[in-house]
């Protein structure tokens, strides 16, 4: 199922360039390993994607980065109107042998949101939030639609998303699942991974398909009727089978496992769910068109409690015993963070509601 492997960031050792620098540079800089001719694919990207198409220097300053301190100069840049424009787009890169990375909010620490490559940004034009359906606990998005205001529709049937990263109110849940991210409430509900179920995805060879659970019945059918799905189902059962004992061997059982990609959904026992072993894939294997997450029950009436303990490795030994408690939210945080916000002079009113120390824990209960 892999088509483009784009997580390839560089780290950059000097200060971002500027609009006039970023115009002096050559149509392929940075990297001489993706030979794409720009003025080529922009011509035909303009009159057969009815979204934006932007391969302007200032557009692709702007997306040269994201939340980390990597710099990837795109290709270009494309704004998707619909699923249309997203089949169109992956098919002119796949024509003219450009590799394309879809973005959400571009939130992400460590470069997996730029590359020498055309950006899809979700966030503009495919934003909605198709159905929150509350007698199923069923929610279906669109990739570009910012966590914060899924949640907001969700929480009118008191149900909620329960991953929540510390930037809920501007990352995407396309980004999330790219991501697979987890949150301050991953405690009680999981990751994104366990929060998946099923995604509407396109290959970068074209193949359209919707992917969730599979029953070894449905797995079995789907090889048998051939094709390119096919082809990838039964290369799927055979890496689960090649390395199932292996992943249930070595695969570190801890509840935020969110590096490398999601081979334990692959096993037979944990229903061969092919949506789930593509969250947090980071765009490498499929581009995301629309999701179906379940929606839970949120917490009625919670508190939230603090600990204050001399050093930090007494917070993180207190962790299993915090745990124990079954809390729907816990963070930790350290004198570090603290005194970089105390030097800028910002969440003054945060601060002052610490006790003295050099560690904290932020525990929210069922009340």
């Amino acid at each position: 199922m892999v088509g483009y492997a784009l997580y390839m960031p560089m780290p950059i050792r000097r200060a971002p360039l500027s609009f006039r620098q970023i115009r002096s540079l050559p149509a392929r800089e940075p990297s001489k390993s993706v030979q794409v001719d720009a003025s080529a694919l922009k011509s035909p990207s303009q009159d057969e994607i009815l979204g934006e198409v932007r391969f302007d220097y200032g557009s692709r300053a702007l997306y040269a980065t994201d939340g980390s301190n990597y710099r990837q100069v795109p290709i270009g840049v494309v704004l998707p109107r619909n699923n249309d424009d997203v089949l169109a787009a992956v098919a002119l890169c796949r024509q003219y042998g450009a590799p394309f990375l879809p973005r959400g909010g571009g939130t992400s620490l460590a470069g997996q949101c730029c590359n020498v490559a055309v950006i899809l940004d979700f966030s503009k034009y495919m934003a909605g939030i198709l159905t929150v359906d509350p007698g199923r606990r069923l929610a279906r998005v669109q990739p570009g639609v910012i966590l914060d205001h899924l949640r907001s529709a969700a929480e009118r049937h008191r149900l909620t998303f329960a991953p929540d990263p510390a930037t809920h109110d501007r990352c995407t849940l396309g980004g999330m699942i790219g991501n697979n991210s987890c949150g301050v409430h991953s405690v009680m509900a999981g990751k994104t991974d366990d929060n998946i179920e099923s995604l509407d995805i396109v290959t970068y060879d074209g193949l359209r398909i919707t992917v969730g659970a599979t029953t070894s019945e449905e797995l079995e059918s789907i090889i048998r009727t051939g094709g390119r799905r096919a082809e990838i189902y039964a290369g799927l059962k055979s890496l689960a089978a090649k390395y199932g004992e292996l992943v249930r061997q070595k695969f570190p059982k801890i509840p935020r496992r969110v590096s490398g990609y999601n081979l334990n959904h692959l096993l037979p026992e944990n229903g061969f769910h092919v949506a789930r072993a593509l969250v947090g894939s980071e765009g490498t294997c499929v581009t995301v068109l629309r999701g179906d997450l379940p929606v839970g029950g949120e917490p009625t009436r919670a508190s939230a409690a603090g600990s204050r303990l001399a050093r930090t490795f007494s917070c993180a030994d207190s962790v299993a015993l915090v745990m124990s408690h079954k809390p729907i939210g816990l963070e930790g945080f350290d004198d570090i963070l603290v005194k970089a916000t105390r030097r800028k002079g910002i969440n003054a009113e945060g601060l002052a509601l610490l006790p003295d120390g050099s560690g904290w824990l932020l525990v929210r209960i069922w009340r």
